[in-house]
């Protein structure tokens, strides 16, 4: 008799785990709904070098298992942020990973820091959309089931 009991109880609780799974997994994949691999490529490094190597790393994620099947966003804060400004040198790179479904995001906090020392606010590539905060959003993106990737 006591088992009748239970049941009730660990159906609602399977349901609300399946539904929470489902909605994770919805989340993940909103930019594209197929994709096998959810990656986040963190850049907070101004050094020239890692700015490429970030874009290399996503370039060759797209390569090896095509642009449907991984989903990647490249988070800029810090210093990094240097990568989605408008006169950087990788505009067409950005322009092509961009085409590809790469998403690029740009941290707020460090837009205003720039804004505070350059007197003004710096025009940011077209192709990048802000965040409130790189951390922060690199965080959601991972308890999402991204992985980050910091090269």
């Amino acid at each position: 008799m006591k088992t009748n009991i239970l049941w009730p109880g660990l159906l609602l609780f399977l349901a609300a785990l399946f539904l929470n799974a489902g909605t994770m997994a919805e989340t993940a994949s909103e930019a594209k709904p197929f994709a096998e691999k959810h990656v986040v490529l963190q850049i907070s490094d101004p050094n020239p070098f890692k700015q490429t190597l970030v874009l290399n790393v996503a370039n060759n994620l797209i390569k090896h298992y095509g642009q449907d099947k991984v989903d990647i966003e490249i988070v800029a804060f810090g210093p990094g942020l240097r990568l989605l400004l408008a006169d950087n040198s990788n505009l067409s790179r950005i322009d092509g990973l961009s085409s590809q479904g790469v998403r690029f995001s740009a941290c707020s906090n460090t837009i205003k820091a720039f804004t505070k020392k350059l007197g003004k606010e710096p025009k940011l590539n077209p192709h990048s959309t802000r965040v409130s905060a790189g951390v922060v959003r690199i965080m959601d993106l991972v308890d999402q089931g991204y992985t980050l990737i910091k090269p």
